[in-house]
């Protein structure tokens, strides 16, 4: 229960975010950032009508992709979804009403606004859910292209949207003031989204193996796997000590490797995914 109280928080923290970046920066600008609130900023934009405000038509454009993201991915993202696009809708409204827009430079506007609702979009994908619109559309699809990072996925269906957004403003400088929000928002989603992923791989080379073995497994409490080695040169058989951390255990492991033998040899290599006891379980919809 507590954990799914905090993915609500988090999911509402980063909607409120994404908002907060859409109306400050973007929507003041004519600035796009794809998606179903960026189809609704250009449709709002051309009916010019109070009743056909964003987060109006943001729900309207949603019905549709949350039905399909219901049949393909499940239910938990289907409610949880459905609280990210109801708080990004309302706070769309409210911040419109309340916030005052800051008058910045439009490039200031787009790189501003691009990290601001990445890291808001980075935050609800972190737990499992989604803001609506492109956000279940890129979902659905990173099922079948599962190598594809979900920010470029995202980048790839927004960026059409960023040209219309020329044409329906009547300035080519706006599409590619989107274009620069896209960049900087899917780069950020990528950093959001998989840098609380990264683990270090470490192997370790040492005469003293027994020992830093025992020591990583019953201090840092990680599993160890003994391959067998040679030397070059002297073409003495060696143990290699393989072992993943997560980063906050690197430091400790670094001084407890040293310690046991300052002669070992010692390489340290990123793992952005790393599954299995102690880490993440695998999971086919995970992004």
């Amino acid at each position: 229960m507590k954990r799914k109280i905090g993915q609500f928080l988090m999911i509402v923290v980063g909607s409120a975010v994404f908002s907060l970046g859409f109306e400050l920066f973007l929507d003041p600008n004519g600035i796009n950032c794809g998606g179903a609130s960026g189809v609704a900023m250009l449709i709002s934009y051309v009916a010019n009508t109070k009743w056909l405000s964003v987060g109006v038509l943001t729900v309207l454009i949603n019905i549709p992709l949350f039905i399909l993201g219901y049949r393909k991915i499940g239910k938990f993202f289907f409610f949880s979804s459905l609280l990210g696009m109801a708080t990004t809708s309302v706070c769309f409204d409210i911040f419109k009403a309340i916030l005052p827009v800051p008058k910045v430079d439009p490039f200031v506007a787009a790189i501003f606004g691009g990290v601001i609702i990445g890291a808001g979009i980075g935050v609800v994908f972190l737990t499992g859910a989604s803001t609506g619109g492109g956000d279940i559309v890129a979902r659905v699809m990173k099922l079948r292209l599962r190598n594809l990072p979900i920010g470029r996925l995202l980048l790839c269906l927004d960026l059409s949207i960023a040209v219309i957004t020329g044409f329906v403003y009547g300035d080519f400088n706006n599409t590619l003031y989107s274009i620069a929000t896209l960049v900087v928002s899917c780069t950020v989603l990528d950093k959001v989204v998989y840098s609380f992923d990264y683990a270090k791989v470490a192997l370790i080379v040492s005469d003293k193996h027994e020992q830093v073995a025992e020591a990583i497994a019953v201090k840092l409490d990680r599993g160890v796997t003994l391959l067998d080695g040679e030397g070059y040169y002297s073409h003495t058989e060696k143990t290699v000590l393989l072992t993943a951390v997560k980063k906050r255990q690197l430091a400790q492991l670094k001084e407890l490797v040293m310690t046991v033998d300052p002669s070992a040899f010692l390489i340290l290599q990123d793992a952005q995914q790393v599954l299995g006891d102690g880490f993440k379980t695998y999971d086919r919809y995970s992004l």
